[in-house]
This record gives structure tokens, C-alpha cells and sequence, in this order.
């Protein structure tokens, strides 16, 4: 609640009313969990998160590109970066199994799946903002920028650097080892690349998709399949 009245101005310039509810409950759940750790990574996330979309703001929205209501969230986009953290939170209260070995699991999850939106936004806007060339995840067709699907270099680097930024502040607060820092790391990149080729061939918008997804509905399966394939990867090595 500190928190949040003090970073009022912070949050209503990067979410909607409703979404600044919807993250509240998200951020009570991690402390809930992970105490300060988590929560520091999920305002880390959002801080930088916002910051990254107000890149070159005017010239995206002038291209048509940029994110509805100027940045600002709603709820279902925090649903779409939050939902795989919080089924880590709250698998990590359930106590089941070895409550230790679950508990890093649960945290190595949680801290792919804000790694891996993270990578998302920071390559989607730096891409959007910055990106010379853009190609279509699919076919490695020529497309305009802004394009769902498509990925740039510039913004393939971004979403790399946020995803090590991430993974390496769980590190440094000592919420997770470094070994599973990097098995969360590379899940969050393969989960971005994943996401991109999803937002070409089953995204609302996209000529002949199938599935119709929406951009949040992507969002989620992505960071979900962050999550899960950074646990799995750290459970069969012995990571944690």
C-alpha cells in the first residue's frame, strides 16, 4: 500500500485504474511469496517496462504502431505479464513435495516469466522504435515495423539484454543461484521467439490465423511457457 500511494503518479502514467488494481493484487501475491525479492522484480519489471514503451512515443504513434491509450495498460495486459508469476507465487505457498527444492523452482519461474515479458517489450518497442529492418518471424519476409510476428536485430538484442538484466537482478538480490539464473534466462529467450512466431500464425489481426488470439492471450502463454520450461530445465540438471 506504501508502495503504491507513494508511486501513484509512477503507476497512472503506465496503467489504466482497473489495471492498477489488478497489479496490486499481482504484487501482494509475489511479496506474499518471495517477500521483498519478488516484489522488487515485479516493480523493476513495470518501471522498466513502462520506460522502454515511451521510447520514441511520438514517432510510433505517428506510425500508427504504438500501444493503445499512449503505453497506458489495462487489465488484461497485466493479466498477460503477470499470470505465470503468480501461479508461481502460489505454488510456492502450497508446501508441497521437498517445500525447499520447490520453493527454488517456484522462484525460477517467477523470475523467467518477468524475464521473458520483459525480452517481449523491450524488443517490441525498441524494434518498433529503432529497428531499420523488420522480418517475419515465419517466412523472414520483409514487413513494415510494428508488424505482429515480425523481429528486428535491434530489437532481438534488447529483448536479450532485459532478459540477462532480469535473470542476473535475481542473482544479485539473491532470490535464485546462477546456475538457475541462466537456465531462467534462456527459457525467457526461447519463450520470446516462441511468442513471436505465436503473434504470426495465431494472433487476432493476422491474415489467416487460426486461433484468433489476442495480444494479452499471447502474452500469457508466453510467459507461462517461460516459466515452465525454466523449471523443468533446472529440476532435470539439478539447477537449485
Amino acid at each position: 500500500a506504501i508502495v503504491f500511494t507513494l508511486g501513484s503518479q509512477v503507476l497512472s502514467a503506465g496503467l489504466t485504474p482497473p489495471a492498477v488494481a489488478a497489479s496490486f493484487l499481482l504484487g501482494t501475491l509475489s511479496f506474499a511469496a518471495f517477500g521483498w525479492r519478488g516484489y522488487l522484480i515485479v516493480c523493476g519489471y513495470f518501471v522498466a517496462g513502462s520506460a522502454v514503451t515511451k521510447l520514441r512515443l511520438a514517432q510510433k504513434q505517428a506510425e500508427g504502431i504504438a500501444e493503445a491509450r499512449g503505453g497506458r495498460r489495462a487489465p488484461g495486459s497485466v493479466v498477460g505479464s503477470g499470470l505465470a508469476g503468480a501461479l508461481a507465487s502460489a505454488a510456492a505457498k502450497s508446501g508441497t513435495g521437498d517445500a525447499q527444492v520447490n520453493f527454488a523452482l517456484c522462484a525460477t519461474a517467477f523470475v523467467a516469466s518477468f524475464a521473458s515479458k520483459l525480452a517481449d517489450t523491450a524488443s517490441s518497442e525498441v524494434g518498433k522504435a529503432f529497428g531499420t529492418n523488420a522480418y517475419l518471424s515465419t517466412t523472414l519476409k520483409k514487413v513494415p515495423r510494428g508488424t505482429e510476428g515480425a523481429v528486428s536485430t535491434e530489437g532481438s538484442l534488447a529483448g536479450l539484454v532485459a532478459a540477462a538484466a532480469v535473470s542476473g537482478a535475481a542473482v544479485l538480490i539473491g532470490m535464485i543461484p546462477p546456475k538457475a539464473a541462466v537456465a531462467a534466462c534462456l527459457a525467457a529467450v526461447a519463450a520470446n521467439v516462441f511468442e513471436s512466431w505465436l503473434g504470426a500464425t495465431a494472433q487476432s489481426g493476422r491474415e489467416g490465423a487460426a486461433l484468433k488470439l489476442s495480444n494479452d492471450a499471447v502474452n500469457a502463454i508466453q510467459i507461462c511457457v517461460a516459466a515452465g520450461l525454466a523449471a523443468a530445465t533446472a529440476r532435470a540438471f539439478g539447477l537449485v
